[in-house]
């Protein structure tokens, strides 16, 4: 086995800091969780192996460049004072767009100024207008 050169190793510890949220799309163990799984990074060690603690409990690294996930572009909302952490931008996008469909006023002003934000590529969203 040839392991992977320190710039290369470098790179992915950059691409997954510890806490980034990724998608397993393929992982070649008998005890792989599903396709589709969702976890948190915790490390990726000097081989490039991505650890992650996977949604269902499992703790199965992504070996490089034999398995495969995709990082997820999470984001943060915080509407009336309720915070919510989400793993995809797309799904807070269209909760909000049909929020702002939906309502009337200053709730309508609050789903636009979070659709906004996600749409300008903030992480943080909140319903307060832009400063």
């Amino acid at each position: 086995m040839t392991f992977p050169k320190k710039e290369i190793v470098d790179n992915v510890k950059k691409m997954y800091p510890k806490g980034t949220r990724v998608e397993l799309l393929y992982m070649d163990d008998k005890q792989a969780p599903p396709v589709g799984t969702r976890g948190t990074v915790t490390s990726v060690d000097d081989i490039g192996t991505i650890h992650v603690a996977w949604d269902n409990g499992s703790s199965l690294g992504i070996a490089f460049r034999k398995d495969y996930c995709k990082k997820l572009d999470s984001v943060v909302t915080i509407c009336y004072g309720q915070r919510k952490k989400w793993d995809d931008r797309n799904d807070a996008i269209k909760e909000f767009y049909e929020g702002m469909l939906c309502c009337e006023g200053c709730e309508r002003d609050r789903y636009t100024n979070i659709y906004l934000k996600l749409k300008e590529g903030y992480t943080v969203c909140s319903d307060e207008p832009f400063e």
